[in-house]
């Protein structure tokens, strides 16, 4: 086989950007018409290679606002594959408060392919019903007959193909108008986007941790775009600290840490209180864990921690299980090297890299006159040059500090006294944050 023919081999719905790419150079080259030409020529080249395999698209999209917001799941497939057999059975058993209906453009007037619509939510009255059997599926309809036309569904195959698609509809919706204008151009995103395997792993990588989901009520932050000012709140006083957080100017270069001395006094329950005032920050719960690892980032995490921090000096055991528990939970394992007298030894002798580490000073000690061990900042870089490991600096650190850290490659300054103690919290908070870059995505015009 050829460099253009092997080049044209993709599994459908997994095509990827320089798929894509190729198949436009095809078009621009003259031996396609248009890239959804390619796109079919792709498919038929797949399933010529893997022996007759099944098409087998997905597509979503969500588009509207309000009680007629419309959401759209698809399949596309072969009749004669896994999802004809699911269009098959879903026509056939019927469902009480989610029958299947064939989209019709109006009565006696089905798309081709044929189209089976399954209603999410329970309809539960003839006024739902109608809504279902009105706007909805002509719109659905419409959609699938459009695309078509345009192209994105190939002519060719709309006899051998056949799409299931999901319809929400709120039992609160009213305008049919709206109801059908958003369905309309929901399905025939949907449809665009399972034709065009979208999206893409790029986009899944660059927009995972930016992303916020409409019907939640709170944002879910992810340490993505260092850097960072942690405020350490180690004062024992949770209404002193609620104070503290009060005043903190917004910024997404901000996180919070409950301290040491106010988990002591307290217990991990005051992570919640103080997410009660600062409910979108990521919040580390510092637990210093020297044993059982997992036993507290369990009650750390149900405490709703976004980070946990272990002693650097505990056993090896015991942080493994720390790092493991952390990441199987989906929150941040960070390990302190305050007092470990060969961090790189203990970091290498790990079984898996945590997710970061704490080059951290000792009160203490920082009387004494002694400053950050900063030259670990890139030895550790070079440890796990394989792994993203976010380092932090903590012990004393001020404006000054700060910027000669962060220019040492540290993605986390940490700062306590010099904010929680200060008589004027945000002016302490701000002098830091030009050294952060600004808030993250701040000229972002659109987000789907």
């Amino acid at each position: 086989m050829d460099t253009e023919e092997s080049g044209l081999l993709r599994a459908p719905g997994r095509i990827t950007r320089e798929q894509y790419r190729f198949l436009e150079e095809q078009v621009k080259a003259g031996r396609f018409a248009s890239v959804s030409e390619a796109l079919r020529a792709a498919i038929n080249s797949y399933r010529e290679s893997s022996g007759g395999r099944s098409l087998f698209l997905i597509g979503e999209a969500l588009v509207g606002e309000g009680n007629e917001v419309a959401h759209i799941d698809l399949l596309i497939g072969d009749k004669d594959g896994p999802i004809g057999q699911a269009f098959a059975v879903g026509l056939s058993n019927l469902s009480y408060g989610h029958t299947p209906l064939l989209a019709v453009i109006r009565p006696n007037l089905p798309p081709k392919p044929f189209t089976l619509i399954v209603p999410k939510v329970t309809v539960r009255n003839m006024e739902e019903a109608g809504k279902i059997f009105g706007p909805a599926q002509a719109a659905v309809a419409k959609a699938v007959a459009d695309a078509v036309e345009e192209g994105i569904l190939p002519e060719d195959k709309v006899e051998d193909w056949v799409v299931i698609a999901s319809v929400f509809i709120h039992p609160k919706a009213e305008d049919e108008r709206k109801i059908y204008h958003y369905n309309y151009s929901a399905t025939k995103l949907a449809l665009r986007r399972a034709m065009e395997g979208y999206p893409p792993l790029e986009k899944i990588m660059y927009d995972k941790d930016r992303a916020r989901h409409p019907f939640m009520g709170f944002r879910a932050p992810r340490l993505w775009r260092p850097p960072y000012l942690q405020i350490s709140l180690d004062i024992p006083d949770i209404e002193r600290v609620k104070r503290v957080v009060s005043q903190i100017p917004g910024s997404d270069r901000v996180i919070l840490e409950a301290g040491t001395p106010l988990i002591k006094r307290y217990g991990t329950r005051v992570v919640r209180e103080i997410r009660e005032v600062a409910k979108d920050y990521f919040i580390f719960a510092d637990l210093k864990t020297l044993d059982v690892g997992k036993v507290e980032v369990d009650i750390a995490f149900n405490e709703t921690a976004d980070g946990v921090i272990a002693a650097g000096l505990a056993p090896k055991e015991t942080l493994d299980d720390f790092i493991y528990e952390a990441q199987r939970l989906g929150i941040y394992a960070f390990i302190d090297l305050l007092g470990v007298e060969k961090p790189l030894e203990k970091l290498k002798a790990l079984r898996r890299p945590p997710d970061g580490v704490i080059i951290h000073r000792a009160i203490d000690v920082e009387r004494t006159g002694v400053k950050p061990h900063l030259e670990l900042i890139k030895e550790i870089r070079e440890v796990f040059k394989e792994r993203k490991v976010l380092i932090a600096v903590a012990g004393g650190i001020r404006p000054s500090t700060a910027l000669t850290a962060l220019r040492e490659g540290a993605d986390i300054i940490v700062v306590g006294r010099y904010i929680t103690q200060s008589r004027d919290v945000e002016r302490a908070v701000r002098e830091f944050l030009p050294y952060l870059g600004g808030d993250i995505d701040l000229f972002r015009v659109h987000v789907e």
